[in-house]
Order: C-alpha cells, then structure tokens, then sequence
C-alpha cells in the first residue's frame, strides 16, 4: 500500500502521515525532505538560487522514485499534485488523501508557522490571505481529484486510517 497526502501548504500532511505511519505500521517520508536530501539544499534557498520551474521538474522526478517503496506513507509538497501529470500519477500508483482546510485555517497556520515557506515568504497579512484564497481555488481542480478527502481542521487518524483500508480493498478489486 503506497499511500499519498495532499493538500495545500501548512494543511498537516507531514504531521498526519507520521502519525498514519504509527497507527499501520509503514515508513513514512516527506517528499520535501526527500528533496532536500538529495539535492543538499533546503527548499527555501534552492527558489532563491535557482527558480520554481526548476525545482517542480526535479519534485516531479522524486516523485516517480516512489514507486519504489511498496509499502509507505508520503506526503507530497503543496503545490506537487498541481504539476505535471503528477496527481494522475499518484491516483495510478497509489491511494491519495487530500486534506481539506478552510482559507482561514491555513491562514492562521502559516501566519504563525517558525518554517519559511517560499511562495509567501514576503507578503503582508492582506496580500497572504488573498494569496491564500486564490492559490487554494486554483489548486483545488487537482487535489479534488483524490480519492479520499478529509477535513483537516477535524482529522480524526483512526477514521482515516478505516477509509484507507477500505479504499485500498475496493482499488484492489
């Protein structure tokens, strides 16, 4: 079972695929964590030296390099069902949650997360929360394409983790 987080940034996908990792006994692993493994460079400065192009080509490669753990917990990056073919990609070679939040949610959590985050690194309450709102209307087209979705503001690990169980059976069929 190869199951796939998503959700817009700051949504709790690091944190909920550890704590599904526990509750199913997989391994778990951060794509952007991947990321930075590999290319010896945290996210933050690899947009400022080089540029978003480049950084969603390499995302998507890493992405396909999953297909190598079987069994596994990942949660993607905000924007890595968004490019490419990546969301058909995952649909195709495992289970995918998208975990829902409200604007105002996200809000709030990236207004007082310590993690710097590129794309809105710079902007000012307004513009982030316009930012926010928008980026989420566009987003959403790929992540209601997952084949489950939950709310985050509510994540409940052990209901999630029945709907995983009975997704992957029906998908196997």
């Amino acid at each position: 079972m190869r199951v796939y987080l998503i959700g817009y940034m700051g949504s709790g996908k690091t944190t909920t695929s550890k704590r599904l990792a526990s509750v199913l006994g997989l391994p778990c692993y951060d794509l952007d964590q991947l990321f930075e493994e590999q290319y010896k460079i945290d996210i933050p400065h690899f947009f400022e030296r080089y540029d978003e192009s480049l950084f969603r080509k390499l995302e998507s490669q890493l992405l396909k390099d999953t297909l190598q753990l079987d069994q596994a917990i990942v949660a993607t990056g905000g924007g890595t069902p968004c490019f490419y073919d990546n969301m058909q990609w995952m649909n195709e070679h495992g289970l995918t949650v998208y975990i829902q939040m409200q604007a105002e949610s996200v809000f709030h959590r990236l207004k007082s997360s310590k993690r710097k985050r590129p794309l809105v690194a710079q902007k000012t309450d307004e513009e982030l929360n316009e930012f926010i709102r928008e980026h989420m209307r566009q987003r959403n087209i790929f992540y209601s394409q997952a084949h489950i979705i939950v709310k985050g503001e509510s994540l409940d690990v052990k209901g999630l983790t029945e709907k995983i169980l009975l997704a992957q059976k029906s998908l196997q069929k």
